[in-house]
């Protein structure tokens, strides 16, 4: 009788101890919030002009997702740049506000405000993630970086390869400009004109450990009240990170339908070193170098003299130390020489910056 107990007890016992195990890993909806920052030291000095300082908590940003159900989640990204918004100055803008359905690796979708998949930072652009204390000038000057808008995207992962397409909202085409290129023409999910939408796809080959290597393709037929102007935009990236070396290279090229432009192109590359390995330190620390090179009017029907305005060069040392990976401080010192007569500008920058 007592044996017989003992053994019913343990069957109903194993029957309970299942049931809320399985209960344990149950999906259950909920919410996550993340963020980053970065606060930003400056000191330029152009060539017979005095230097002017300032110091800026350029980006205070707070993610938030919520997901209801192990496919369906909401994912949203509200940023504030230079602490207020006053008169013109300051920003305060809903990058990323989407529904994402993730059915299987090697497909899901995204629809609401959504990023191009243009580059190695225009969707992740966390101050970890890059070695400067400000992000890369390609990174501003031919990839127009953060830029957002309203659209849709569909994304997987196969084989060995990420991929990305996405549509949405165009650019204006009034607001391109020999100096700044397209990226005035961000409509920014403001009431955008749908007129023609810009179309773009991004393949990555992420195989080998440590590596990414891959490129996109971008192109819309932009819209403006006074003129359209179709542009193209191309551009190759790879990253290296692995055995304490960090490098990155991008490179990208606009072409335009009409105007005063005909190409923008650039490029730049970075090399550093976490010698923190070497030391068995928990802290990384990592010394780099950077080359920028880039021309927003680079073919022109004006001519060279027109193009030599534009011509960017720049060198950048620089330390990156991480004392845990989610939080970084910065210095950098870069040398740039611009236009025909190669004016030169002295650069230090300082920051700190951290993501969660």
């Amino acid at each position: 009788m007592g044996s017989k107990f003992v053994f019913s007890f343990l069957i109903i016992l194993s029957l309970f101890i299942n049931i809320y195990a399985q209960d344990d890993f149950e999906f259950k909806p909920g919410a996550t919030i993340g963020g980053y920052g970065e606060l930003h030291y400056n000191y330029v000095k152009p060539e017979n002009t005095e230097a002017t300082k300032s110091l800026d908590f350029h980006r205070f940003v707070l993610f938030y997702g919520y997901n209801w159900t192990e496919k369906w989640s909401l994912k949203a990204e509200v940023e504030l740049e230079h602490n207020f918004v006053q008169g013109g100055q300051g920003e305060l803008e809903l990058e990323q506000a989407y529904i994402n359905y993730h059915h299987a690796d090697w497909f899901g979708f995204q629809i609401g405000v959504v990023l191009p998949s243009v580059g190695l930072i225009n969707e992740y652009h966390e101050p970890p993630l890059f070695l400067s204390v400000e992000r890369p000038d390609y990174h501003n000057k031919i990839i127009p970086t953060t830029w957002f808008g309203n659209g849709a995207s569909v994304y997987g992962f196969y084989n060995g390869f990420s991929y990305k397409a996405t549509i949405m909202e165009g650019l204006n085409a009034d607001k391109f400009s020999a100096s700044g290129a397209i990226r005035s023409g961000r409509q920014k999910g403001f009431k955008s004109n749908a007129e023609d939408f810009l179309y773009n796809v991004r393949v990555d080959y992420l195989d080998i450990p440590g590596l990414k290597v891959g490129g996109s393709f971008t192109y819309n037929n932009a819209n403006g009240e006074t003129v359209d102007n179709a542009i193209t935009l191309i551009e190759g990236h790879a990253q290296y990170n692995s055995d304490n070396i960090i490098s990155t290279f991008e490179l990208g090229n606009i072409s335009y339908d009409k105007g005063n432009v005909e190409q923008s192109f650039g490029y730049y590359f970075d090399l550093g070193y976490n010698i923190g390995g070497l030391l068995n330190s928990d802290m990384q620390i990592i010394p780099f170098f950077r080359w920028t090179q880039y021309n927003t009017a680079a073919s022109s029907p004006l001519g060279l003299s027109f193009e030599e305005q534009y011509e960017v060069k720049k060198w950048m040392i620089g330390l990156s130390l991480k004392p845990i990976s989610s939080v970084v401080f910065k210095v950098d010192y870069a040398v740039q020489t611009s236009g025909a007569n190669d004016a030169e500008t002295n650069l230090f920058n300082f920051g700190a910056g951290y993501m969660f």
